[in-house]
């Protein structure tokens, strides 16, 4: 999202309470319009040219803190599921402070599509190197393909592939629900705010953006 002084304030009020889960921006009372699609049919657009993009009902959250379950609901929802994030919230133990960490987020994932798919994996901060790098591409990669949205918790400024910088100093959630170049350029789905709810982002910069924290793929 764009670093105007709006957000920065926003931020600056959000990020006092920073913890592993974090916290995202402004609280945010636009949601879109919810929809309910068959659960069954897992809705995504495959390209000849390592490309694939599965189709979000988004929705914006609805306060600052609720940015774990709003993403966790985003992401579910590329396969027809309609969830309440306040239900959500409570399963993940959201409080004001955010959402703990991926783990708590993992078995809410599994829960709602109804197999263990879904894996919590880390990424240390001090361990960015390519074999990780190559590690969280593959699995958004093998995720996306499978029909499922990847969750990543992530902390810090990423800029994404248009020049605009998103920061989240806090903390925060967000889906990853596609990509192209074979992975190497992944498209987000943020809860945020509706007007950035999408864009693209270099993997290697989203694998930065996870470090010290982590991702369920």
């Amino acid at each position: 999202m764009r670093t105007d002084i709006l957000r920065k304030t926003a931020l600056a009020v959000a990020g006092l309470a920073v913890t592993t889960g974090g916290i995202a921006g402004p609280a945010i009372a636009a949601h879109a319009a919810e929809t309910t699609r068959p659960a069954a049919a897992v809705q995504a657009d495959r390209k000849p040219t390592g490309e694939r993009e599965l189709k979000v009902d988004y929705a914006a959250q609805p306060n600052f803190y609720y940015c774990g379950p709003a993403a966790t609901r985003n992401a579910l929802s590329v396969q027809g599921k309609n969830i309440d994030v306040d239900a959500m919230a409570k399963e993940m133990g959201t409080t004001e402070s955010g959402t703990d960490s991926i783990n708590d987020i993992t078995p809410v994932l599994n829960k709602e599509i109804g197999r263990n798919a879904y894996h919590s994996t880390e990424i240390p901060a001090d361990k960015v190197d390519d074999k990780r790098i190559g590690q969280l591409r593959a699995d958004i990669v093998r995720a996306v393909d499978d029909g499922r949205a990847v969750v990543a918790n992530i902390a810090g400024t990423a800029t994404d592939t248009d020049g605009n910088t998103h920061s989240f100093e806090g903390g925060h959630y967000i889906s990853v629900v596609g990509y192209r170049d074979s992975g190497r350029v992944v498209t987000i789905a943020d809860s945020a705010n509706p007007d950035t709810a999408s864009y693209r982002i270099d993997v290697d910069e989203l694998a930065h953006w996870i470090a010290s924290r982590g991702y369920a793929s």
